[in-house]
């Protein structure tokens, strides 16, 4: 049987920011920037699909200010220029935005202990549970795959957004996305066809 690729996506986390070394849910997109380390991972990303000759037609790219700092250098180095795409952002976490685990604790431990029980239903205040993040993203991204029919594409993105891409294309249960590792700086591939899609590799980190 011959299967026809509708579209190639390879999806890059974006680089490191002192809030994802701080382990902190945050969905604010003016900050923080990209730090030291973030700017390493994502020259060395760009590298990697510079030096591998990745064959690309389109890069998109979430609106966050550490996104387009990633792309910008994925763009230089590649020649390649990039639109943003304000759905592609990371999931709301209401108001858990900012905070880590520790300190959620501490200030919501009743609400931490219920999120855990019932991470399908249960959601802080102005957040997105993980069955509305994942259709948002989903959608996104068959919107994404509709205009670039027999394309390959790069999306740089948040690890929250790769995690839910990757659930979307594999039929994982909303409640088990947050089991995909995506380290930033990071590289997932997925091939989309009419029916099924089908991980190529995810969470390559070049060295």
């Amino acid at each position: 049987m011959i299967f026809n690729r509708k579209c190639k996506i390879t999806f890059i986390c974006h680089g490191a920011t002192i809030n994802t070394e701080e382990n902190r849910f945050f969905d604010n997109e003016a900050f923080p920037p990209l730090n030291g380390t973030g700017r390493v991972e994502a020259e060395k990303i760009a590298n990697w699909v510079n030096n591998k000759g990745l064959k690309i037609d389109n890069i998109y790219v979430s609106s966050a200010l550490r996104t387009v700092q990633s792309a910008r250098i994925i763009s230089d180095i590649c020649r390649r220029d990039f639109e943003i795409i304000d759905t592609l952002t990371s999931r709301k976490s209401g108001e858990w935005s900012g905070l880590s685990f520790k300190e959620i604790e501490l200030k919501y431990p009743d609400m931490l202990k219920e999120y855990f029980q019932n991470s399908d239903n249960f959601i802080p205040q102005g957040a997105e549970s993980s069955g509305e993040f994942n259709k948002r993203i989903n959608q996104t991204i068959n919107e994404i795959i509709n205009k670039n029919i027999n394309k390959r594409l790069i999306v740089v993105t948040h690890s929250d957004v790769i995690q839910a891409a990757v659930a979307n294309a594999l039929n994982i249960p909303d409640n088990s996305t947050f089991k995909v590792y995506i380290p930033t700086g990071s590289a997932t591939q997925i091939s989309y066809f009419e029916d099924f899609s089908s991980l190529v590799y995810s969470a390559f980190k070049p060295v």
